[in-house]
């Protein structure tokens, strides 16, 4: 039987129903949503409804080792927020899943002002739901894959789960309206129901991005490639790991830091700096573990800017682009977390 969808009587965030509960808590802002009783029979059992019935997409592709991706890239075009890269972003990661790690096309979701499919606009309520259809009915040997690239914040956090008293948070279209995303719901949206067996990876390309996805562990790593893994579960005892799954998230930067929107790297159109150098350490096979797709995109950015010359006018796209320095490099480092400590050199990268 499927999972009835309920948004939360206090902050709307959509919540799975087991069958026959009469209410619910939400893991957001624990406020308790009771559920009316049907006032009518209960439909025929057949046909059974669909895994995804809950959502504008319908269910998501039926054989076991199914991949499924959710893309999302935000413009906010026509408004001070504006940003040039990210639907390019967008279509570059759908391509590059296609193309490189084939999915079906299908099974990816794209969420970006262009689509003319009301429910694929990047709204927060179709965000939400998009984030919904990635998880539900997933199986021992799907592959998920989360893309965003737009707005990132920060918000006070009012729990004790978070180390610097910040929650992270992604920015829809209509944040300014609706509110913003915030690092708590991703976590219990598409993290805590992982199952054993299920794989998700989550590439942020946003600023305030490093611990995003809420995961119990972030690998900090110098500039000559050395490593530990920081502890970052929550001193409350909340668990933000997954139901025995496997998560792991690149972002753009750590959470102190901002991304970069910018074509000084492709040199030919603007592109989020994070998803360029994600695409281009999978292009030019330097993505054979985590541990050296994360330093070759972390050495590009570094170096952006380090062959510009010429005249004023390049020297200032480079100070524009490093913070106001001269000395070349973009001031963000792309940061990766996981659910579980593992070596980054040895495990091989598999989307």
């Amino acid at each position: 039987m499927s999972l009835m969808l309920v948004n939360c009587s206090a902050c709307r965030t959509p919540l799975q129903l087991p069958p026959g509960a009469k209410s619910i808590r939400c893991a957001i802002c624990q406020a308790v949503t009771p559920v009316a009783p049907a006032t009518a029979p209960a439909p025929a059992p057949a046909p059974a409804p669909s895994p995804g019935a809950g959502t504008p997409w319908g269910a998501p592709p039926s054989p076991h080792g199914r991949k499924r991706a959710v893309i999302c890239g935000i413009s906010y075009r026509f408004s001070r927020h504006e940003l040039k890269g990210c639907i390019n972003d967008a279509k570059c990661m759908r391509y590059l899943l296609i193309n490189r790690f084939h999915f079906p096309e299908a099974s990816i979701i794209l969420l970006t002002e262009e689509e003319t499919d009301p429910y694929k606009i990047p709204t927060k309520y179709n965000i939400r739901m998009a984030l919904y259809w990635l998880v539900q009915g997933c199986q021992p040997g799907d592959s998920l894959v989360f893309h965003y690239s737009g707005h990132g914040s920060q918000q006070r956090s009012y729990h004790s789960d978070e180390i610097d008293g910040f929650d992270e948070t992604l920015c829809p279209l209509d944040f300014e309206t609706q509110g913003m995303i915030i690092d708590d719901e991703i976590n219990a949206t598409i993290v805590r129901p992982l199952p054993h067996g299920v794989k998700l990876h989550a590439i942020i390309d946003a600023c305030h991005s490093g611990t995003v996805l809420d995961l119990p562990f972030l690998c900090r790593m110098n500039r000559s490639g050395q490593y530990v893994w920081e502890d970052h579960r929550p001193r409350s005892g909340v668990w933000k790991g997954t139901s025995g799954g496997e998560a792991i998230s690149f972002s753009g930067c750590d959470d102190h830091q901002t991304s970069a929107d910018t074509s000084a790297l492709s040199r030919i159109t603007s592109t989020g700096a994070m998803t360029f150098c994600f695409i281009q350490a999978i292009e030019r096979e330097h993505g054979s573990t985590y541990g050296s797709i994360l330093n070759a995109m972390r050495t590009a950015i570094r170096n952006a800017g380090d062959t510009t010359s010429g005249g004023p006018v390049t020297s200032l796209l480079t100070m524009l682009l490093s913070g106001g320095s001269l000395s070349g490099g973009l001031r963000q480092e792309p940061q990766l977390t996981a659910c579980e400590p593992f070596d980054v050199y040895t495990k091989p990268f598999s989307l």
